[in-house]
């Protein structure tokens, strides 16, 4: 019998640690079971390790492992396990039995000669098997499952994180000049080069909200509706209605643009080129530019209502603020419970409140940085292998990589979970206490320079991680005197005389 062949594709949001994480599991698994893989993956310096229309042709089956949109439409016709990104790092060998086994569905029904090349190209014209006809009812065999909306969602949170970390470092060091560094009409602390540097760093963050609702769009239905989410999440930027606005502008223009091309489905086929470079932007860019111009103001309320909101309850609560976030962020690690998390505070932060991510970097930070306190503590509860491992949580976690504890806490999650929890909560609780502002969502350690008390947020984040290591390395040293063989002496040479 000839060697399986299985091709997969692996992406998440921060394109930092799970995509790769996934791709080193699948690959890892797939030559324990003897199958030949390739292993295409989304991160965020792009697309790597690209498969080839005559690659996926020829594959056996498809493992998708993503949180966003990898060009799904490819593989129509072939048997397809689409699963979230943790999914390929925890289960790997479970997802490629299901290929083995001829278990997995098959995606889209019947692949229609020189699909894969026609799907490899993208084509603008149509949103795939996404969207409105593909998530809301059965089309072609697959079914609406309400993780779409989530990788749609997250498809544009990933494009936009790199706007929001360059221009939030940007501002933040403009102020290493003073808090009126970058203000001409201050005479003392003015600036030219910081002035400068809120200039850059002030138009890459405006480009936060256009940037999140163009890729939701885009994820849904391809590129005519990444040109009107473009438009009409600058509409909503400048409409004041900030992260809320981009998510909802996004989905509109994904769904719309779908909507609208169903409907000019009678026209010609002559005139499809004509549809996409003017039927399409122009129509689409009136319409929903039109409904988002109507629905700003009310979106800009509830917008400014959330702010404040969880500016309040960050101010008059905040130890039960620092709880709830360090369970969301050390719950799921990555996942969307912790993205949830996050997301909220990439949100403020445009809106310029850096104490909430202060605290949401501080939980994300911490759970690798306790399983390395724990090896480093109670280093015989631990073999060679996973000590190693657990060291090399220190630089994870030091630039804000939470995924590095994923592995520890898969092999007792019922434990562990709660521990990191805890150690998450208390690392949260005391950034908010000492008022620590971080104004970069991601790069841990490595952005302290121009973080507000930075000292403090080092020693805030150290606190959790050291009560975490030492209840972790406890547990990890109980559990291996429990499990110890218990070895029968022999007995000595007299006693058998």
């Amino acid at each position: 019998m000839s060697e399986k062949f299985i091709v997969a594709a692996t992406g998440c949001p921060t394109g930092i640690a799970h995509t790769f994480m996934a791709a080193e599991a699948l690959e890892q698994a797939a030559e324990e079971l003897g199958v030949r893989i390739k292993v295409e993956t989304h991160g965020q310096v792009g697309l790597e390790n690209a498969l080839t229309p005559e690659e996926i042709a020829a594959a056996d089956g498809v493992i998708i492992a993503a949180d966003k949109d990898v060009n799904a439409s490819r593989f129509n016709g072939k048997p397809v396990v689409d699963v979230e990104v943790k999914a390929g790092i925890s289960r790997p060998a479970e997802l490629i039995q299901q290929i083995l086994d001829g278990s997995a569905p098959i995606r889209g029904g019947a692949a229609a000669p020189g699909a894969a090349s026609a799907a490899a190209e993208a084509p603008a014209s149509d949103g795939g098997d996404h969207g409105l006809f593909g998530d809301i009812r059965v089309v072609a065999g697959q079914k609406f499952q309400a993780r779409d909306l989530y990788k749609h969602l997250m498809n544009g949170v990933s494009y936009m994180l790199p706007f929001v970390v360059g221009g939030g470092v940007l501002v933040a060091l403009s102020f290493l000049w003073g808090i009126y560094s970058a203000d001409p009409k201050h005479p003392e602390q003015y600036n030219e080069f910081a002035a400068m540097l809120m200039k850059i760093g002030g138009t890459s963050m405006s480009l936060m909200v256009p940037v999140l609702s163009a890729f939701i769009a885009d994820s849904i239905g391809k590129r005519p509706a990444l040109v009107v989410g473009l438009v009409t999440g600058l509409l909503a930027a400048n409409g004041g209605t900030g992260f809320l606005g981009g998510i909802i502008t996004g989905f509109l223009s994904g769904y719309g643009m779908l909507l609208l091309g169903k409907l000019l489905e009678p026209l010609p086929k002559s005139l499809n080129g004509l549809k996409a470079i003017f039927i399409f932007p122009v129509v689409g860019a009136f319409v929903f530019g039109a409904i988002t111009y109507l629905i700003s103001a009310p979106m800009k309320d509830i917008n400014t209502g959330l702010q404040n909101f969880l500016t309040g309850f960050q101010d008059a609560s905040p130890i039960l603020l620092g709880l709830i976030l360090g369970v969301m962020c050390a719950f799921d690690m990555g996942g969307p419970v912790n993205k949830a998390a996050y997301v909220t505070g990439v949100a403020l932060l445009g809106n310029g409140n850096f104490f909430f991510m202060a605290a949401v970097s501080a939980a994300c930070i911490t759970p690798p940085l306790v399983t390395g306190f724990a090896a480093l503590f109670f280093r015989k509860a631990f073999d060679a292998r996973t000590r190693d491992a657990a060291y090399v949580n220190f630089a994870l976690g030091a630039t804000h990589i939470t995924e590095g504890a994923i592995p520890f806490a898969a092999r007792n999650p019922i434990v562990v979970i709660p521990i990191l929890m805890v150690a998450s909560s208390i690392s949260a609780i005391l950034t908010l206490l000492l008022q620590v502002q971080v104004p970069a969502p991601h790069g841990g350690f490595l952005v302290l320079p121009v973080v507000t008390n930075g000292l403090q947020w080092v020693l805030a984040i150290l606190a959790g991680s050291v009560v975490g290591g030492l209840i972790y390395g406890a547990y990890m040293r109980r559990k291996a005197a429990t499990s110890a063989p218990v070895t029968t002496p022999e007995p000595s040479k007299e006693a058998v005389a």
